[in-house]
């Protein structure tokens, strides 16, 4: 490939580099909406939540578009074609982390439509460290990201145990609720699934990292304990 054309396609990945963070914003942003909406309550926000989904949805459309268009113009060498790859599955990734926030705002109006919402007694507020857990888990992938920094992404793969021991410790707390209370067993069932769908944030969170490392090293550490992980990336 010749200067100018190495150039032209230099600003091509820098310019979808910048979309996915861009895509990445829009996300981190849905899933704190989504979180607010279910401790307040409030359907206006879920709505929100709902309409965002709709641009993510888009972008990971125009951003796979465009991804297949470079890899067949440029026929791109091996580590730029890794990036390409690892762009293409962290934007469906990126997709997949505002499913679960579109899942928990729909939680939400249903639980404000049937009035279940008022008569709840469990703190919902409980859900929010693990939603803060996952978002940050979030905004260091996206970081990580942006600076293809390989020891950042590492973080990221060891401390989504957190989220999952965080998330069995919630579930805990809902099945007594429920034993307590049956009349609320359907309520509380909404909020397993809600949730789910935050640990599931920190998953895709972690699916992130990995792809990170994918790009700088060239390994696959997919399904490997984080030891093993940093290991194999030294």
């Amino acid at each position: 490939m010749d200067k100018h054309l190495s150039s032209q396609f230099d600003a091509e990945l820098s310019g979808i580099s910048t979309r996915v963070l861009e895509m990445g914003g829009l996300v981190e942003a849905q899933v704190a909406q989504a979180i607010q909406s279910l401790t307040l309550f409030n359907t206006d926000v879920a709505a929100q939540v709902l309409r965002i989904e709709e641009r993510v949805n888009q972008m990971e459309i125009e951003i796979d578009r465009d991804l297949s268009s470079i890899i067949a113009r440029r026929q791109p060498t091996a580590r730029d074609l890794r990036l390409l790859i690892a762009i293409s599955k962290t934007i469906g990734n990126l997709e997949r982390v505002g499913d679960e926030a579109a899942r928990i705002a729909r939680t939400v109006q249903s639980l404000v439509s049937t009035g279940v919402s008022s008569r709840l007694r469990f703190p919902v507020g409980d859900v929010s460290r693990e939603a803060s857990l996952a978002t940050n888990l979030l905004r260091k992938s996206l970081d990580a990201f942006a600076r293809l920094d390989t020891a950042q992404a590492l973080e990221v793969i060891r401390q989504d145990n957190e989220i999952d021991r965080e998330f069995d410790g919630l579930l805990r707390q809902l099945i007594t609720y429920m034993m307590e209370d049956p009349r609320t067993i359907s309520a509380s069932i909404d909020l397993v699934f809600v949730a789910k769908a935050i640990e599931r944030v920190g998953d895709h969170a972690k699916n992130l990292a990995e792809q990170i490392i994918y790009i700088v090293k060239g390994t696959d550490v997919r399904h490997n304990p984080p030891d093993t992980v940093a290991s194999m990336v030294k």
